[in-house]
């Protein structure tokens, strides 16, 4: 079983998140603990909220007072609510929250069912509950809820990484979750030294994002919105604004991962292993797709920027087992566009790409930046920078949970 904890400051999107999937009929509360007791048995925004809101009044100092846990048991694990509602409990009991409100979620929108947990980090006087080495401690109680529930055991790569990210798939319908499970994923787990590092990284799950910029009060807005890519790599679909993802997808997040991804990368030195890897790859392949093929065996997928004759004009490398993202000018002049297209320009552009049994992430299909004026054009953005059609959903989300608190 693999715990991710993430932490931040709005409670609303916290349990909005997980209210959209229950209303879509994706999710449904399994357990609750020291919550408001609806007369209904319906556990919306407005009630959660009026369970949580008197230790974020009491709260004076921690930031980012709201804890978000996903508990994601082997997919060949079969569990029923009960079993899923006790291992929650007992998890958060080991991790010090025993005592506090906290609502569990079962997510049945993919085939792996999993629990949420929405709590609150700060005990009724305000103080914060201690989390000194609480990924740590979660790994522990992770391991014995193993043992004790007979659980597979998660092996070392999912310990570390968690489970791979999913490509969104366009014949399904729930596309603003799955846009929603990469975004705030590769937002939080991954490293990236730019946006168009970041983008390509995106596009390997089928999820297109761009920039947006506008102007609120005399003052610039920069902003994020996301998109779905077809088979074809076209966009598709009405675009989302990041933010409707959390904060940590914003473009002020996103700015501060890309700083924070540069020193992580300079003091551990992950360039080492992947130049090597790619190198050797490089010099032994009989062609672009042998390649291709070598490197995804070693975890690795290349995406090639082309022009419309054909040229590589760059070329971007992801390193899925320490999970970043580099450009090939980062690791030298050796790994630059040019290097490849004179080994490569003789090849056909749409020769089909092998695929490794061992590791086969999506196809990938990096979006040329002409694609945001396409999308763009589904936008319709207001002198403010803002999306009228998001805001109002935002309003009436606001006026819902109004009304249910008067419950």
């Amino acid at each position: 079983m693999v715990a991710k904890i993430s932490s931040g400051s709005s409670l609303y999107s916290a349990l909005a998140y997980n209210q959209h999937k229950v209303n879509a009929g994706q999710a449904k509360v399994i357990f609750t603990n020291n919550m408001v007791e609806p007369k209904d048995g319906n556990f919306s925004i407005g009630i959660c909220t009026d369970s949580f809101e008197p230790y974020l009044l009491a709260n004076k100092r921690t930031e980012n007072p709201v804890i978000h846990i996903s508990l994601n048991p082997d997919p060949k694990d079969k569990l029923s609510d009960e079993q899923l509602a006790q291992i929650a409990e007992e998890y958060m009991q080991k991790l010090g929250y025993g005592n506090q409100p906290f609502v569990v979620y079962k997510d049945e929108d993919i085939d792996r069912h999993h629990i949420h947990i929405v709590s609150v980090k700060v005990d009724e006087t305000g103080k914060m509950i201690r989390d000194n080495f609480q990924h740590r401690l979660s790994m522990r109680i992770c391991r014995d809820l193993e043992r004790k529930y007979g659980l597979i055991p998660a092996n070392e790569k999912q310990k570390a990484e968690g489970y791979s990210l999913k490509a969104v798939d366009p014949k399904k319908s729930n596309i603003k979750q799955q846009i929603a499970n990469v975004v705030q994923a590769a937002s939080q787990s991954w490293h990236f030294q730019s946006f168009n590092e970041y983008k390509a990284l995106l596009s390997v799950y089928n999820v297109h994002v761009a920039e947006v910029k506008g102007e609120h009060r005399g003052k610039l807005y920069y902003g994020i919105v996301c998109a779905a890519l077809n088979e074809k790599g076209e966009v598709f679909g009405a675009p989302i604004k990041s933010s409707k993802f959390g904060k940590q997808a914003g473009n002020d997040a996103i700015q501060k991962r890309i700083e924070k991804s540069k020193e992580l990368i300079k003091t551990n030195n992950l360039k080492e292993s992947p130049k090597t890897t790619i190198s050797k790859a490089f010099e032994s392949c009989k062609n672009r797709a042998d390649f291709e093929k070598q490197l995804l065996k070693n975890q690795i997928s290349v995406l090639f920027r082309e022009n419309e004759s054909g040229r590589i004009y760059g070329v971007t490398f992801i390193d899925h087992r320490q999970k970043f993202v580099f450009n090939g000018s980062r690791l030298g002049k050796e790994f630059s566009a040019n290097v490849f297209q004179q080994r490569f320009n003789e090849e056909k552009h749409n020769s089909e790409q092998e695929k490794s049994p061992e590791f086969a992430p999506p196809q990938s299909t990096f979006v040329p930046d002409s694609t945001l004026d396409n999308l763009s054009g589904l936008l319709t953005i207001d002198s403010r920078g803002e999306n009228p059609e998001e805001e109002a959903f935002i309003r009436r989300m606001k006026r819902k949970k109004r009304r249910k608190r008067k419950l």
